[in-house]
């Protein structure tokens, strides 16, 4: 088993994987201020509450959005299994043939997912990533990664317009019933859920247009699983896609 880390703006995904499965996956909130040592604790209780001993850990591997962070969560995975963890970037191997403007802006978490995708889904590929920012990515018939877009996530939204408007609560987002509220909590809720899964719907409507073929659409990222079934196409959800990722790098570059 590896641990496979995903720092992201709002969360970090601790996984412990190999080739058969994912053995666990959980999230810890992402703190800027916190120190190697805080962040080693983390991952030891994350691997204790889970029942596995750190001797159980081969290898490690990080992909990251938050650079300042990064050095960080190396030295803590140092500090507690002993070894240096393979970090997602330019000069890892990933045979992801990247066609944009500058393929080295590209997420890291955004590489991996279509790493995955691309071994697990058949091709053209449309990938929606749900986090603090959603993206959505397209990887063309030939296993390309040809592009896409990015908009702000559902709890930016939210808390943007909380913290706006004065008699705007901050609100949860579990499921709603139906789409028209009758009060102001149930309002904001679908206002957030139907509004973004209308508005997948509608850019990959409008992605369609341009890919030469029926493309397969995965989803995946921690709010993802409130809104795919809301969405009127067909969605796969795939909670665990970035972790497979993870497992795919790691495995392609420590054999090479």
């Amino acid at each position: 088993m590896i641990l496979a880390i995903d720092l992201g703006n709002s969360n970090i995904v601790i996984g412990g994987i190999d080739s058969t499965k994912t053995y666990f996956a959980e999230r810890v909130t992402t703190n800027h201020g916190k120190t190697e040592l805080e962040y080693a604790v983390n991952i030891k209780d994350v691997m204790e509450l889970n029942h596995y001993p750190l001797s159980s850990i081969e290898g490690a591997i990080i992909s990251s959005v938050v650079p300042p962070l990064t050095e960080v969560v190396i030295s803590a995975v140092k500090k507690i299994t002993g070894k240096t963890p393979l970090v997602v970037g330019p000069g890892m191997k990933t045979g992801l043939n990247i066609k944009m403007d500058n393929p080295k802006a590209v997420g890291s978490d955004l590489v991996v997912d279509a790493v995955a995708a691309l071994k697990e889904y058949p091709s053209p590929i449309i990938i929606i990533d749900m986090g603090t920012a959603t993206t959505i990515s397209v990887i063309d018939k030939s296993g390309n990664y040809t592009g896409g877009i990015i908009f702000p996530g559902m709890r930016v939204s939210l808390d943007s317009l909380s913290s706006r408007a004065a008699q705007l609560p901050y609100i949860g987002l579990e499921r709603p019933g139906k789409i028209i509220g009758k009060n102001t909590i149930d309002c904001m809720k679908n206002g957030i859920l139907y509004g973004n899964a209308a508005m997948i719907d509608g850019i990959i409507d409008r992605m369609e247009d341009e890919i030469p073929s029926k493309p397969t659409i995965i989803a995946t990222g921690g709010l993802a699983a409130a809104v795919i079934p809301l969405c009127r196409h067909k969605i796969h959800y795939d909670e665990e896609l970035l972790l497979k990722g993870l497992w795919i790098l790691y495995e392609k570059n420590n054999q090479e």
